[in-house]
């Protein structure tokens, strides 16, 4: 059975350990979606975040801190937050698709990059950063 689909999805802990989630690609979905299951509250992104914020880390060639941030908080700028609702990002704003439930990009996104290979995450209580892998 393949990892990643609604019957199997991958199982995660958000960066400091304390909370474990599911997520899992709709490819149903057009454009494919990537969908999050924290609890009984789902958050649903555009799948497309995947490589669009892997090439983004690639590109700032350092460590990037997390900031995470509900939909209705500023994320501090230069963050994995931020980078998930920019105008000026790949897709012109947000990758999270449910209306006020479109934050916490920096919290949920990089333990799958992280899963995948793609990234190299800290994994303290406060303040992580992520580096992208080549």
């Amino acid at each position: 059975m393949t990892i990643g689909t609604k019957n199997n999805p991958w199982k995660l802990t958000t960066p400091p350990g304390s909370s474990a989630y599911e997520m899992y690609r709709d490819q149903q979905a057009d454009p494919n979606e990537l969908v999050c299951q924290v609890g009984s509250t789902k958050l649903v992104y555009l799948w497309r975040a995947v490589d669009d914020l892997h090439a983004w880390l690639i590109a700032q060639q350092d460590w990037v801190p997390l900031g995470a941030a509900d939909e209705n908080k500023v994320p501090a700028p230069g963050t994995v937050e931020a980078f998930g609702r920019a105008t000026d990002n790949p897709v012109g704003g947000w990758y999270g698709l449910r209306k006020g439930y479109r934050g916490r990009f920096g919290m949920y996104l990089p333990p799958l990059l992280e899963m995948l290979g793609y990234a190299e995450l800290t994994h303290d209580a406060r303040n992580n950063r992520i580096r992208g892998l080549s």
